[in-house]
């Protein structure tokens, strides 16, 4: 089965995975369609990530809740959308922690509401975009498949397995057209400051201390988000529908390994000992239902659909500690909150 998408509605297209997405159409000349991004510009969401990016006569940014059915209904009528691609969520574990309610709200309430406008036109494809943390933790060997069951340990990782039942749900019930994805950790360009790269990495360049939960030997399987987007692609134009398929980077690492590789990196951008950062990690006390390890077998995206990442971590560690290094711009206006008021004065919700 192929699909060939020409009026694109990707939800969350301002985030860290979706504006990389949507990069990912726009440098493709063997794409012709259109991109409506609907986003609701929360803090993580920033339509700088897309500057010079795209092509504006096939773009639109809309500032909405993938809640609003009614504005749904009308972009996909005035679009003539024909796919739905859902980034849109709340995903950092800790704010989970310590407020789920939001995540219940935008990631199962929301992904209800764009199922609703689906099901009304079965026409559109509706790919939902998850994650691995549905799963819960690995012991020290073995794989998630898409057959492992689901064990949430978190709210974020509860709310998100919820939505993905509830796609599922959908198309088996009413016959409409979807896919699903679960990818391991993203990492690359454009990340907000939240997550454990980008945040060691900026902290490494203002000389900040580096926290690392627990004792640092958490592992996990990191996925270049450029990667992840070619994944993407090749799901939502040739993946069978009602099928799920995971994502994962072949890049199992522990925590402190990362913050060390990293460490060796702006050491050596910065002509620096090593040493001397590494005085600055600092052991914290570990989060609640921390899960021990997540390892992904996507030999079911590869056998079938042909993909496979192109960077290994090491090369797209490099890349990524290169590219902050040369996007101060960027960097300060997303750690300075001042992108914010120009964001509210040029995006009016709707």
């Amino acid at each position: 089965m192929t699909r060939s998408p020409q009026s694109i509605l990707v939800t969350g297209g301002a985030g860290f995975i979706g504006s990389a997405f949507i990069r990912r159409l726009f440098a493709d000349t063997a794409f012709a369609g259109k991109v409506v991004n609907l986003d609701l510009l929360t803090y993580a969401g920033n339509p700088e990530n897309l500057k010079g990016a795209v092509d504006d006569a096939r773009y639109t940014l809309v500032r909405g809740d993938i809640g609003d059915q009614k504005l749904v209904d009308g972009l996909c009528e005035q679009h003539g959308v024909d796919a739905i691609v859902n980034f849109a969520a709340e995903s950092h574990v800790d704010r989970s922690i310590l407020g789920p309610g939001v995540f219940v709200q935008t990631n199962i309430v929301g992904t209800y509401a764009l199922l609703e406008v689906v099901r009304k036109r079965p026409s559109i494809h509706f790919h939902h975009v998850s994650t691995d943390e549905v799963y819960g933790s690995l012991g020290p060997t073995g794989l998630f498949t898409e057959q492992t069951a689901y064990d949430p340990s978190s709210p974020y990782s509860a709310s998100k397995a919820a939505s993905d039942h509830l796609v599922r749900a959908y198309q088996r019930t009413y016959g409409i057209s979807t896919t699903v994805s679960n990818c391991s950790n993203n990492y690359g360009p454009f990340h907000f400051p939240e997550k454990l790269i980008p945040l060691v990495i900026l902290n490494l360049f203002e000389g900040k201390e580096l926290p690392v939960y627990g004792d640092g030997l958490n592992v996990r399987d990191w996925l270049f988000v450029d990667d992840h987007a070619e994944a993407l692609w090749a799901i939502l134009t040739r993946g069978q529908v009602g099928q799920t398929y995971n994502v994962g980077g072949n890049n199992e690492w522990t925590n402190i390994a990362i913050v060390k590789k990293l460490i060796e990196l702006v050491a050596e951008l910065k002509g620096k000992p090593k040493s001397e950062l590494e005085s600055s990690i600092r052991y914290v006390k570990d989060r609640p239902g921390h899960d021990r390890r997540y390892a992904i077998d996507s030999s079911k995206l590869q056998s079938e659909l042909g993909w496979s990442p192109r960077h290994d971590l090491e090369s797209g560690l490099a890349e990524t500690v290169r590219w902050y290094a040369d996007n101060a711009a960027w960097v300060n206006g997303v750690r300075s909150g001042a992108y914010r008021e120009w964001i509210d004065q040029n995006y009016a919700a709707r």
